[in-house]
């Protein structure tokens, strides 16, 4: 099973929706549709392919593997708007910086959940309150 963590808590998996295979480069992930993407996918090709899909799953195989944030981040700033979610090996410790690039939710085994409870994830949800760079900008 999966937990599914937002900025709420934990909660369960509610995509009811196929999930398209990256290599599979001859399917559409389209508005009904999840794009399961690696995380040594190219951004270009990524943005090209995910734009219709109604939600992208970026794998992390390793929490020391931050090329899903760089991925995340880039396929925002291309111009998706779907549900954007980070799969696999996140820790409570990076959830603000998952947040930050793009990422609406994360996905996490049973077993990660059991180690690291709800209330490690959840003291990390106020992530846009403690910004630095945000207070170094200062107001816009």
């Amino acid at each position: 099973m999966s937990v599914i963590v937002t900025d709420t808590g934990f909660g369960a998996d509610d995509w009811q929706g196929a999930m398209v295979d990256w290599a599979d480069e001859t399917a559409e992930a389209g508005p009904g549709a999840a794009l399961d993407v690696p995380s040594d996918a190219a951004p270009a090709a990524l943005a090209r392919r995910a734009q219709a899909a109604g939600m992208v799953r970026i794998a992390f195989p390793s929490f020391a593997d931050g090329r899903g944030f760089t991925l995340a981040a880039a396929l925002r700033r291309a111009g998706f708007t779907g549900r954007l979610r980070a799969k696999g090996h996140v820790i409570a410790d990076q959830y603000a910086m998952a947040r930050r690039a793009g990422f609406d939710e994360v996905e996490i085994d049973d077993a990660l959940a059991a180690r690291q409870p709800e209330d490690q994830w959840l003291r990390r949800a106020d992530w846009q309150a403690n910004d630095y760079q945000a207070r170094l900008r200062g107001p816009r």
